[in-house]
């Protein structure tokens, strides 16, 4: 096993050296107000049989989850995906996964264990979207992927403490802490047989600091690398610089200076290119998804001096949501400019207009938008809004009349084309699978803006009162039961009326039943 922890500082918050101490067998870091990110990576031998039995069934699989909780995501991890669990999955060249001894498909039976015994999940096949793969190059799309609006990790630290931690106290307290986490990344690939898991931190938990000690492994069997960084000013745009401290903790004696630099895809943007998302009521069942965007969003990224850059949202759909594909792909100017859209670019998943949610087995769709951007000469006092016109599918009666349609923000970000001498190399920090980037080319660099919440102490999930059928036994002419009644008596009377009309025709015509047109043959032959 490998462990890294990184502590990442913004260049305006301060630091001491006396807030570090490295022994022979720990690094104790007191106070340190930074964010931090923890990755461990397990070797196949290592991991429980159940595990690595599905995990063999698996070209790639990655999962990512991200809180509800607005959170910073501070360079060079400053990659965002919406609120939620989100698995992405190819499975080995030769086809479906075998199924164990009680027939039971594996991948959705181990994420149910792991993470949620509600999940949505029957197979990939039954329950998983395909992504659109929009070139082949694009190694980062996997063949399948699901979502599920999961709001915490509660039965993902009891399986950890359960099948890795054993008796360890300490193990015990690391995999508790993944409940403040903000995200939880896992990666699995068939190439290099092991199961990496990282979890990112915008701040302490308790907002004091991080006050931590970071032991070395009993038996020094097991590497663990600690280092503290910070951004520093790049000298190419493509690229993020990053200086600090690092140590291999048990095997060096002091905290190492280093500064490196390396290309990456995702970069931030000033801290007030900021977006918030709201449903202006009443939603109905025809809500429309505005994107506030503040002026300083609006502005192009400082990229390289040839690059196009486009403004883009992705949405993460559950299946009680649904676009329109056909109205949201029109070319028509008067609608685009009306919504400040430019155009659709890639829709996957559930998207059949008609379908009630109970009928659906798949988690919903995916929708990747291009926005409009004001031109130069517009001037914009203040927020840019651009609406998404959106449907909501028929639900199950409630006693209440209503029931509740959770709706997770969308990422909205630039992608700037890179100039095609620009090779994305090894980047320590890179995350891939994240659902949207694999639909750019490999070049494409990607400038995040950031969520923020309108309303304090928001979330980055929209909740919908969806207004549905009464189960009510006293409901007067809408109770369910009185319609149900009534549609039969109407299309009974229906059914009559037409085989009334239907006589009437056929006696007008002179249209004779059988028997009589053989007895007047009988008459003429005699």
């Amino acid at each position: 096993m490998r462990q890294r922890i990184t502590y990442i500082q913004k260049p305006s918050l301060p630091f001491h050296p006396s807030q570090t101490t490295l022994t022979r067998d720990a690094l104790y870091v007191e106070s340190l107000d930074a964010a931090r990110e923890e990755r461990v990576t397990f070797s196949f031998d290592e991991l429980p049989s159940e595990l690595w039995q599905v995990l063999r069934q698996c070209h790639q699989l990655h999962i990512r989850w991200a809180s509800k909780r607005a959170f910073e995501a501070v360079s060079p991890l400053s990659s965002r995906i919406s609120p939620g669990l989100h698995v992405f999955y190819s499975p080995v060249e030769s086809g479906r996964a075998k199924r164990d001894s009680e027939g039971r498909e594996p991948l959705c039976t181990l994420l149910k264990k792991v993470f949620d015994d509600g999940l949505r999940c029957e197979s990939p096949e039954k329950s998983f979207i395909t992504p659109p793969i929009l070139s082949k190059r694009f190694a980062s799309t996997t063949a399948y992927q699901f979502y599920e609006l999961l709001p915490s990790l509660e039965n993902l630290v009891t399986y950890i403490q359960q099948k890795f931690c054993g008796i360890d106290d300490k193990c015990h307290q690391r995999a508790a802490s993944i409940l403040s986490a903000d995200s939880v990344d896992i990666n699995y690939d068939s190439i290099s047989h092991a199961l990496t898991m990282s979890g990112f931190w915008s701040q302490a938990p308790e907002g004091q600091g991080w006050t931590e000690t970071i032991g070395k492994h009993e038996g020094g069997t097991d590497k663990v690398e600690a280092g503290l960084l910070g951004a520093e000013p790049a000298s190419e745009p493509e690229e993020i610089k990053v200086g600090g401290l690092l140590a291999v903790v048990g095997q060096d004696e002091e905290l190492k200076p280093t500064l490196f630099s390396f290309p990456s895809r995702h970069h931030p943007l000033h801290e007030d290119a900021t977006y918030s998302v709201t449903f202006p009521p009443p939603t109905g069942l025809h809500p429309t998804m505005t994107i506030s965007m503040a002026p300083e969003a609006l502005k192009e990224p400082p990229g390289l001096p040839d690059a196009t850059c486009a403004l883009h949202a992705y949405l993460t759909l559950p299946s009680k949501l649904f676009g329109d594909k056909y109205q949201l792909s029109t070319t028509d100017p008067l609608f685009l400019k009306s919504h400040n859209l430019a155009s659709l670019r890639a829709v996957a998943g559930e998207t059949d207009l008609e379908a009630p949610d109970w009928s659906i087995s798949r988690w919903g769709s995916n929708w990747l938008l291009e926005l409009a951007s004001p031109s130069e000469s517009d001037k914009i006092a203040g927020e840019w809004n651009v609406t998404i016109p959106l449907h909501l599918r028929y639900l199950l009666p409630s006693e209440s009349g209503y029931r509740r349609a959770s709706v997770p923000w969308p990422v909205v970000f630039w992608a700037c084309s890179a100039e095609d001498g620009t090779k994305m190399g090894v980047n320590p920090f890179d995350r891939v699978n994240l659902g949207w980037e694999g639909l750019f080319g490999p070049r494409t660099m990607f400038y995040q803006l950031h969520p923020s919440p309108s309303r304090e102490g928001g979330n980055l999930v929209e909740e919908l009162e969806v207004p549905v059928l009464t189960l009510k036994e006293n409901s007067g002419i809408f109770n369910s039961q009185v319609i149900e009644l009534g549609t039969i008596a109407v299309i009974s009377l229906g059914f009559l009326w037409v085989l009334w009309k239907l006589g009437l025709v056929a006696r007008s015509s002179g249209i004779r039943p059988r028997h009589q047109r053989c007895a007047r043959k009988r008459d003429k032959a005699e």
